[in-house]
């Protein structure tokens, strides 16, 4: 019993990220960042170049309190962002997380203009693709 508690801790970390999605990449991946208490949003595109589809489901990063995919709609004449459940990836397509559409939410922001944050992102299927994203800020993109 013991030498299986030890095979588990040892296989752990290395279990903690599954292998990427087939066929899918990030790029130009970034982070806006006003103050502490003002969410960061986190954009990027991700392709697809396989035959099936890609259902993004949430993300996580060390650098913000609680991490939510979001997407901004017009509804009566008036922009939301709005919380949802996954986006997905079409097959030999991309999915643009920009601003005014879909993107990544940060509450509790812990990052400084210049810097770096890292930000792994969970597919329907089980699969993880980490990134990192470089922090701009109000008056900066990439």
């Amino acid at each position: 019993m013991r030498k299986i508690l030890f095979l588990a801790a040892a296989l752990a970390p290395a279990a903690a990220l599954a292998a990427p999605p087939a066929g899918v990449s990030v790029a130009t991946p970034w982070a806006r960042y006003l103050l502490p208490n003002i969410p960061a949003g986190i954009y990027l595109t991700l392709s697809n170049s396989s035959d099936a589809p890609a259902t993004l489901v949430g993300a996580s990063s060390p650098a913000c309190g609680t991490l939510m995919l979001h997407e901004s709609m017009v509804m009566g004449g008036s922009t939301m962002m709005m919380e949802v459940a996954s986006a997905l990836v079409p097959a030999h397509g991309s999915l643009a997380m920009a601003e005014g559409g879909y993107h990544l939410m940060c509450m509790n922001p812990k990052m400084t203009v210049g810097g770096k944050v890292p930000v792994v992102l969970d597919f329907a299927d089980g699969s993880t693709l980490a990134v990192t994203a470089p922090v701009y800020g109000a008056d900066s993109a990439p």
